[in-house]
């Protein structure tokens, strides 16, 4: 069941690129960053401070571990997210951010030991290929600033946001093994990170007397609410969930099926009739996702972490 809850996860969590796409006519990429976060941190511990009030005692060091999953989930990842997104189109944005997994293999081998055998491997490489032919049925985007041959300063910008969130991801998984819940987490990094953002962009954004004018308001105020509604709220607290049941490393890797969801949601959204190219690309993922996940069942990583997520249910 935790198979398809990751499944339907990134299904939605795909088309939040597209939202975010719409939001950045009408507003510079901090303060979108800024709005959408504050207004989520307000809304997760407003529904803590009523349920739960005592998950807001933490010790200094839970503290201080959530403000460092702040600067780099929160501020720095949207905010290198949305640069970029501004100059690429949303489907090569959601590609290269699908190399999350890479850099989640690699710190959570760091912090976790977490090791990456030959089946693994295979296994990413294999999932890795299989949506490489979805973004070359996708439409280019115009290259605006060059900093090499082969890579512009968008794609770079959007390659150090998926190093920033997987990053995050790790910190958020020693933050729920430290005893705050998932909500916690993600409701204080998201106020903090919001916060820095706001901040940033009264330093370097034109604010007149907002960053966002009168006109466009309304659709700006309808992209933060649904990014805010299916990302933050939702699809946040569901992978803090998830990294209960598995490892990060096989979270992560499951966002593979992010570029093909984003085909399905322009022809969901758009009305852009998908190739039969994407159905081909799934069965592939599927194929290298399950070498990956049969190697951690395997290494019983999986295990370990559902029985760690036994204690926590009961609990509360």
């Amino acid at each position: 069941m935790s198979i398809f809850i990751l499944v339907f996860m990134y299904a939605i969590w795909s088309s939040v690129f597209s939202f975010a796409k719409i939001a950045l006519e009408h507003s510079p990429p901090l303060f979108l960053t800024a709005a959408r976060m504050l207004l989520a941190g307000v809304i997760l511990l407003s529904f803590l401070a009523l349920r739960n009030r005592s998950v807001f005692k933490l010790t200094l060091k839970q503290f201080l571990s959530l403000c460092l999953l702040a600067v780099f989930s929160i501020y720095l990842t949207n905010a290198f997210e949305f640069w970029s997104l501004q100059h690429l189109t949303a489907a090569k944005t959601c590609f290269i951010y699908s190399l999350c997994p890479f850099f989640s293999a690699l710190f959570s081998y760091l912090h976790f030991g977490e090791k990456m055998n030959g089946r693994k491997w295979l296994g990413m490489a294999i999932g890795f290929a299989g949506f490489i032919p979805v973004l070359a049925i996708q439409k280019g985007s115009s290259e605006l600033l060059t900093s090499f041959s082969f890579l512009s300063w968008p794609e770079l910008a959007m390659i150090a946001a998926a190093l920033c969130t997987s990053y995050g991801w790790i910190l958020l998984r020693v933050a729920v093994k430290d005893s705050i819940s998932p909500l916690m987490a993600n409701g204080t990094s998201m106020l903090i990170g919001g916060l820095i953002a706001l901040f940033h962009s009264y330093l370097v954004e034109a604010w007149n007397p907002f960053p966002v004018s009168a006109s466009g308001f309304l659709p700006f105020a309808q992209g933060i609410l649904i990014m805010t509604l299916i990302s933050n709220i939702l699809c946040y607290n569901l992978y803090g969930m998830m990294l209960k049941r598995f490892t990060a490393t096989f979270v992560s890797f499951m966002g593979l099926f992010s570029p093909i969801f984003a085909s399905l949601n322009a022809w969901i959204f758009l009305g852009e009739q998908p190739s039969p190219v994407i159905f081909i690309s799934t069965a592939i993922v599927s194929l290298g996702l399950w070498m990956v996940y049969s190697a951690e069942l395997r290494q019983g990583y999986i295990i370990k972490a559902q029985q760690k997520a036994v204690p926590a249910e009961i609990e509360r």
